[in-house]
This record gives structure tokens, C-alpha cells and sequence, in this order.
């Protein structure tokens, strides 16, 4: 028979359980993974704002997601490396503390899909209205999609999370190495009839918006692609779009896993580490596809380590 705590202030984190041959590796492995994702991050961030060439509103809405993914790592890993290392008893968490994180979480996996659709946007009026480009793309416009990007999911946020923190809890147990929304309301024996329903209506729409966003764009760009004759703007909008297209989809699949794995609670293991996948593969690769492409970060790049290597020579002399 299951024993009931209400309204705790304290719950422990089901966390990940390895073999005690295993726990250091994983360890130093998570460890690795959250220090190259932040210093590519980081990096990327530093050269956009350092660099005149890449002042561009492409670059400037990717800062976005830049900063998303760093907010988001940052929220979750430091925790997940110091509960590896403790015993399930002594992973414990406070309810506020939790709260916290289920809400920065949440608001993290929006915003990856709203900045995306802000950028599809951006290629959209590149690509399909060059002539107009900057009339559009102003320094107000992007403001205007950036505050977008942020200001519609922290509004859908809050009442999600409001909906799960009103609730009654009788269980300590959060059967997930961190804090997120559903972790919240399972915690509870009231009706969740209400979470489930607007979850299930939060999750559409994003979906919806998200998806119906990216199709429409592309759609666009790929019919003015097919119907021109210009070579170079299809070369140009394939590597941009293409680009695009892989960091949208490498984050969908991993957000989308993770949320199709709560149903299944007979694989909870494989959904906590996806759940973690979730901040590390889009966090990581979405810096190295973009930098890859991008012939003003390559350029850059290069040019400095050019004068980093010219400067030992003249110290020898």
C-alpha cells in the first residue's frame, strides 16, 4: 500500500541509477557533454556580439536560442552531476526549488520552437522579398520577434505550471532526474482532468504553430526556388534552409520522444535519459551546423586564428 505525504516541502529526485562501476564514467561523460555544449554556446555568442559582420538578424534572432540552450543546461546539469555521485536517499530537492525548475524547463523547450519559427520567418522574407529585406528585417522588427519568441510562452508557461502548483500533493517522489511539469502533477491525488486537458491543448498548439509555421515558410521559399532561375539564390537558400531544417528537426524528435515516453511508464529509463538528450545533442549541435554554414563565422574564425598565429612568429623575431 502506498504511503502519503501531503503538501511536503521537501521531495526526493528518482534521478538516474547506475552500477557503481558506471557512476564515475557517466559522470565524467554528462560532465564532458555540459562543458562542450556551454563553451560552443558561449563561443557562439561571444563572436556574434564581438563581430560587426555578424550584427545581422539572423544571427541576432540565433542568439536567442543560444541563450535559451544555455539557461536551459545550466538549470539542469549542475544538479544531475551532484545527484550521480549521491545515493537515491540523498537526492532530495524543496518543492519551491522544483517548482523553478519545472517552470525554466518548460519555458526552455517553447522557446527553442518559437525562436526557430522567428529565424524561419526571417529566411522567409531573405529569401522570398531580398529587395525588402531590410525594410522588413529592422532593428524593431526583430525586436518585436524576439520579445515574441519569449514574452507568448512564458504566458502559456505560467498557467501551466499555476494549474500543477494549485494542486494538492500527497507523494514525495518525482519519478524524473529533474523537475518538469508532469513530475509536478503526479505528485498530486487530486483530478488532473484539468492539467491533462490544457497540457494536451498547450502541446497542440505549439505543435500546430510550430510545424504550420516551418511548412509554410519552406513552402514558400522552395516554390520561388523551383520557379527561379538564379543559381546562386538557390544555392544560397538551400544551405540556409537546409540548416534550418536539421536543427529544427534534431529538436522536435528530441522534445517529442521525450513527451510521447511519459505516456509509457514502463520505459521510464529510456525517457529519462532522452528527457536529457533533450538539453545536450540540440544545445550542441545547433552551434556546430550553424558555424558550419556560415561563411561570416568560418571567416572570422579563421582570421583569427591567422593573427594568433602570426603573433608567436613576431614574438621569435
Amino acid at each position: 500500500m502506498e504511503n502519503y505525504t501531503f503538501n511536503s516541502l521537501m521531495l526526493q529526485l528518482e534521478g538516474l541509477n547506475f552500477t557503481r562501476d558506471l557512476v564515475y564514467v557517466i559522470f565524467f561523460l554528462f560532465l564532458t557533454f555540459y562543458v562542450v555544449t556551454m563553451t560552443l554556446n558561449l563561443v557562439f555568442l561571444i563572436l556574434i556580439i564581438i563581430d560587426k559582420n555578424l550584427h545581422q538578424p539572423m544571427y541576432v534572432l540565433f542568439c536567442n536560442l543560444t541563450v535559451s540552450d544555455i539557461i536551459g543546461g545550466t538549470e539542469i546539469f549542475p544538479r544531475i552531476l551532484s545527484d550521480i555521485l549521491k545515493p537515491p536517499s540523498e537526492r532530495l530537492i524543496s518543492y519551491y526549488e522544483c517548482v523553478v525548475q519545472a517552470f525554466i524547463t518548460q519555458w526552455f523547450g517553447a522557446t527553442s520552437h518559437t525562436v526557430l519559427m522567428a529565424m524561419a520567418f526571417d529566411r522567409y522574407v531573405a529569401i522570398c522579398n531580398p529587395l525588402r529585406y531590410s525594410a522588413i528585417m529592422t532593428n524593431k522588427m526583430v525586436l518585436k520577434l524576439t520579445v515574441s519568441a519569449w514574452g507568448v510562452p512564458f504566458i502559456f508557461v505560467v498557467v501551466l505550471i499555476g494549474l500543477s502548483v494549485r494542486l494538492n500533493r500527497c507523494r514525495t517522489l518525482v519519478t524524473n532526474p529533474f523537475c518538469d511539469n508532469a513530475s509536478l502533477f503526479k505528485l498530486s491525488c487530486d483530478s488532473v482532468v484539468i492539467n491533462n486537458f490544457y497540457g494536451l491543448f498547450y502541446t497542440v498548439l505549439l505543435l500546430v504553430a510550430s510545424v504550420g509555421c516551418i511548412v509554410l515558410t519552406y513552402g514558400k521559399i522552395a516554390m520561388v526556388c523551383l520557379t527561379s532561375k538564379n543559381k546562386s539564390l538557390n544555392r544560397k537558400a538551400l544551405q540556409t534552409c537546409s540548416t534550418h531544417l536539421v536543427v529544427y528537426l534534431i529538436m522536435s524528435f528530441s522534445g517529442f520522444t521525450v513527451i510521447a515516453l511519459h505516456r509509457f511508464p514502463q520505459y521510464s529509463d529510456y525517457r529519462k535519459i532522452t528527457s536529457l538528450l533533450f538539453f545536450i545533442v540540440p544545445g550542441s549541435l545547433n552551434t556546430i551546423i550553424y558555424g558550419v554554414q556560415s561563411k561570416e563565422i568560418r571567416k572570422f574564425l579563421l582570421n583569427m586564428f591567422k593573427s594568433n598565429k602570426v603573433l608567436p612568429l613576431k614574438n621569435r623575431k
